[in-house]
């Protein structure tokens, strides 16, 4: 078994990430994001009812943010991995690029991720009203598994925000516009370039330093937006818990098979 310290950085990462990416989404819920109809819009919905849906949706989501952090049952990660894969899979559904979805995928990954880290997505109905343990011992196979996901999962986050940029999307653009950059568009091909070649490393051969360096870059650069710029650092901390927990993953993932043979000897 992993020593229950790493149990325990892997399970507050992941869970108060999760909680962020509920409270962050359902803030635009209350305030009723505009852009939110276009992704009624594919289910049929008009403005009208759009706008009347989005503030009970948005409490919604900021009461599973808050059970999360308090009371974390089981249901409340796989829920959101559902409703985070649907939700980013209605921007390319609405007509935005599909980088859109996989630039999302810390939403639904993080939540993935605990629910590896805790024994498996698990459909017993009475299972999925316990609490999660964090202090469940977790054994060398088990944290390979969390380790590949949460790679996989940052791979994604990275080259979607990479590939935004390679395309020029509009909110990119204005951001660095808003930063005093005279040829936005050439930052962006750097920066998506950039963020390509990270996602590759990652996928590759993750280095414990360097994803310090990735996840600072997250952190610095979700705070440009130009409006409602809290709400959307607060959301993405689906990005920031997975590469902060991949990088707890590997600090002991070399030493964790050791463990366990040194046990089997004695």
């Amino acid at each position: 078994m992993l020593n229950f310290n790493l149990q325990q950085k892997l399970h507050y990462t992941l869970r108060f990430a999760i909680a962020m990416c509920f409270i962050g989404h359902g803030s635009f819920g209350i305030i009723t994001k505009a852009i939110w109809c276009n992704y009624f819009a594919v289910f049929g919905i008009g403005k009208v009812m759009a706008y009347q849906l989005m503030p009970w949706l948005g409490g919604f989501d900021i009461l599973c943010g808050i059970i999360m952090l308090i009371y974390p049952l089981r249901i409340i990660p796989l829920w959101l991995v559902i409703w985070g894969m649907v939700t980013a899979f209605l921007r390319p559904m609405s007509g935005e690029p599909f980088a859109e979805f996989i630039e999302r995928a810390g939403n639904f990954g993080a939540p993935l991720a605990l629910l590896l880290l805790s024994g498996g997505i698990q459909l017993n109905i009475k299972r999925l009203f316990t609490p999660i343990n964090p202090n469940i011992g977790v054994d060398p196979k088990v944290l390979s598994r969390v380790t590949s996901c949460l790679k996989a999962v940052v791979f994604l986050l990275l080259a979607g925000h990479g590939w935004l940029n390679l395309i020029e999307k509009k909110g990119l653009m204005g951001q660095y516009t808003n930063l005093g950059f005279s040829n936005p568009a050439s930052v962006a091909h750097l920066i998506g370039a950039l963020e390509i070649a990270a996602a590759a490393a990652v996928l590759i051969k993750p280095i414990r330093p360097v994803l310090l360096v990735f996840l600072t870059w997250k952190i610095i650069s979700e705070l440009f937006y130009p409006h409602y710029e809290i709400f959307e650092w607060v959301e993405r901390g689906g990005s920031y818990g997975c590469i902060l927990a991949l990088w707890f993953a590997l600090s002991q993932k070399a030493e964790a098979p050791q463990s366990v043979n040194n046990l089997q000897t004695t």
